[in-house]
């Protein structure tokens, strides 16, 4: 086996265990901020959290992975993401809401810096490769839809979702995370060194600062379909399990919904992958965004188990269509020791989009009646950017001289 399988194995290991962490704060984040401070109003405060600490973390790791490679920070990720489920854990035993909004800042903190093993894996291929390369590590996240009916669903079996009862899942969690740090130190040489095989000595000599780089042909273009595609999935994803408890569905189907969530987000990624290549990136980010505005749409009416897993499917599939390409399109846009600061910069913004989104999509819930109106404004959020895109779609620009040699 090759150095670069094997890694991209390595790393796509990591975030199947990764994944385990990552259902249970989606799927429990906002009901665990219910259950402990007994405040519904702020149900969308919990997946902000999550979201802004995340994209608070990104950014100076990706800059920092510029630096000392890849690998040294993806694990600072894991480390972050076992810490974090457990004091959540221990603000659920106290009832210590301070403590839970903690544990789920350092569970977004390490989500967010873990999955730059996406990027990772996209410098280790040759340039036509890259949306494989990276579809074979997201293709890991796919095992989380397995998480939460065969390991956590047991766990509510006849239980409701008191702050007691969600003790022994949060621990739980972050032993996932243990072993995906475990995993991490097989991967080497590190995804960096890779990178460096298909560039030349002018991209080796130095590096553009960060708002050069926002100003190069194309680079807006596939933030925009990034950041939108991210902060619309994450919105209405972290208010899925609360808005299925609305609709008075069992506790356990949350895991259900979700499931076929992530399934719909990684599940066809290996495929997804050569689909980009074929489409061509631009019309794979437009395809992606108009996709997600139907699902939103579509839970408007859907309110079943079977109707909302449908959606949030199709939520899940439109997101990954339209990320992948915009991320390997970011990634053939920056030289090697530009493409962690470019990647971090995104991966910001996105989250902090998510967690307006989140936290607005909570008040939306709450005071504007319902699931009605956040599914048209999530909606219409992704029919936007999907016209900006294919707006702005002339000013795409080539990859930098010698990434694609």
């Amino acid at each position: 086996m090759t150095p670069v399988r094997r890694n991209a194995l390595l790393l796509a290991g990591g975030l199947v265990v990764q994944s385990g962490m990552i259902q249970l704060a989606v799927a429990l984040g906002t009901v665990t901020i219910v259950s402990v401070t007994g405040t519904k109003g702020i149900l969308g405060l919990g997946p902000a959290v999550f979201l802004i600490a995340g994209a608070l973390a990104v950014g100076p790791a990706g800059r920092l992975s510029d630096r000392v490679g890849r690998m040294p920070v993806i694990r600072g990720g894991f480390v972050l993401g076992t810490v974090g489920p457990w004091v959540t854990a221990a603000g659920c035993a106290t009832r210590a809401g301070v403590l839970v909004f903690l544990g789920l800042a350092l569970c977004g903190a390490g989500q967010t810096i873990v999955l730059l093993s996406r990027a990772a894996a996209a410098e280790m291929f040759p340039p036509e490769r890259r949306a494989r390369g990276m579809s074979i590590v997201l293709f890991g996240v796919v095992s989380g839809a397995i998480w939460g009916p065969v390991v956590f669903g047991p766990m509510f079996a006849g239980r409701t979702l008191s702050a007691h009862d969600l003790v022994v899942p949060w621990l739980a969690a972050g032993i996932f995370t243990i072993a995906g740090l475990l995993l991490s130190f097989g991967v080497r040489p590190d995804p960096q060194e890779f990178s460096a095989r298909y560039a030349t000595a002018a991209d080796t000599t130095g590096s553009s600062p960060l708002p050069e780089l926002l100003r190069r042909p194309g680079v807006a273009t596939a933030i925009v379909a990034a950041v939108g595609s991210f902060a619309v999935m994450a919105g209405v994803m972290n208010l899925a399990g609360y808005v299925a408890v609305g609709h008075h569905h069992a506790q356990g189907s949350i895991f259900t919904i979700i499931s076929l969530h992530i399934v719909g987000m990684y599940g066809l990624v290996l495929v997804i992958g050569d689909v980009i290549e074929r489409l061509g990136r631009l019309t794979a980010m437009v395809s992606g965004l108009l996709v997600m505005a139907a699902s939103n749409a579509a839970l408007a009416w859907l309110d079943s188990i079977a109707g909302m897993s449908l959606a949030l499917f199709g939520l899940g599939l439109g997101w990954c269509l339209a990320y992948v390409a915009a991320t390997t399109e970011l990634v053939d846009l920056a030289g090697p020791a530009e493409r962690g600061r470019l990647i971090g910069a995104t991966d910001l913004l996105s989250s902090c989009s998510g967690a307006v989104l989140a936290l607005g999509g909570g008040v939306v819930y709450t005071g504007a009646g319902g699931s009605v109106p956040l599914a048209a404004t999530a909606a219409g959020l992704a029919l936007f950017a999907a016209a900006w895109v294919a707006g702005n779609g002339s000013r795409a620009g080539s990859p930098v001289v010698g990434v694609e040699a």
